[in-house]
């Protein structure tokens, strides 16, 4: 882990010109995040199982202290403002990818992630 995921991790604000991304995930059918003023969407990429879409990763510069809308899909569709702070954080685009190979399991067979042309 490199000095600004650690100092981000302790609390402390990155110096002003750095960058730093988050990586916001949907679930279809189940919930979506969404960007606010303060988070600007990088790159989307799509997670897919087999034939099956299993998840939304989109990769967003964050520009402050803000919050992800968090909206449920099933039932009364309940949205959830959700500070930044609670949410990993990486130092470059290239980190933030790397934790999604992670989060899918990269390297088997039968998953795949592509990034969508946006």
């Amino acid at each position: 882990m490199n000095a600004n995921m650690n100092a981000e991790r302790a609390g402390v604000r990155p110096q002003r010109g750095h960058r730093i991304y988050i990586v916001l995930t949907s679930r279809p059918g189940q919930y979506r995040s969404e960007p606010t003023p303060g988070i600007t969407p990088v790159e989307t990429h799509d997670y897919f199982y087999g034939a099956r879409h299993v998840a939304e990763f989109v990769v967003a510069q964050l520009e402050g202290d803000s919050r992800v809308r968090i909206v449920e899909e099933t039932g009364q569709q309940t949205v959830n403002l959700v500070p930044t702070k609670f949410f990993e954080k990486f130092a470059t685009l290239r980190d933030a990818l790397q934790s999604i190979e992670g989060l899918t399991g990269h390297g088997h067979e039968e998953a795949r992630v592509s990034r969508r042309n946006n």
